[in-house]
């Protein structure tokens, strides 16, 4: 295969030689897929990074932890937290930690159980991240608006599939 048909062109007509564009035919579809997803998400997650710091001062697990207890007003347990963020319980420990103090969250009984704690936001993280989540979903719009909507419910129908069938593999 020639050089020129591995090189996609981006918007700006430079080449783009990410990993996934390197490939040839030889290579397995499914690493493809995989490069290019990774390649995608990346980019994405990356530009959030920067633009949260620099807008708000805020990392993005500092972020994301405030997303998962916007979603729970009752708070959630450290180990509950550190499941759905797929990072250790000591990261979750530091979030939590650095986000106490600025007064953005707060360890409460659990209602369930009352030797355990729940993490919580409190009104001012309530409000904190709801200008946050404004903003971050502006951004998304933004870095997504080339891609047509009937693109974007195809691909999210065709992930949802995959989503689906690996936690068949992982036996959720």
């Amino acid at each position: 295969m020639d050089d020129d048909r591995r090189k996609e062109v981006a918007d700006d007509g430079t080449a783009d030689l990410d990993l996934e564009s390197r490939l040839t035919d030889e290579h397995h579809q499914s690493l493809r897929l995989w490069l290019r997803m990774l390649s995608c998400t990346t980019r994405i997650e990356n530009e959030i990074r920067s633009r949260l710091r620099t807008t708000f001062g805020i990392t993005l697990p500092r972020f994301d932890l405030m997303a998962q207890l916007e979603r729970h007003p009752d708070g959630l347990r450290m180990g509950e937290l550190s499941r759905r963020m797929m990072v250790t319980g000591g990261n979750v420990t530091g979030i939590t930690d650095q986000l106490e103090r600025e007064e953005l969250v707060m360890r409460v009984q659990d209602a369930k159980d009352r030797r355990a704690s729940a993490v919580k936001l409190t009104e001012a993280g309530r409000k904190a991240f709801a200008e946050m989540a404004a903003v971050h979903e502006r951004w998304i719009e933004e870095m997504l608006a080339d891609v047509p909507g009937e693109d974007k419910a195809q691909m999210i129908a065709l992930l949802s599939t995959m989503k689906r069938k690996l936690r068949v593999e992982d036996g959720e």
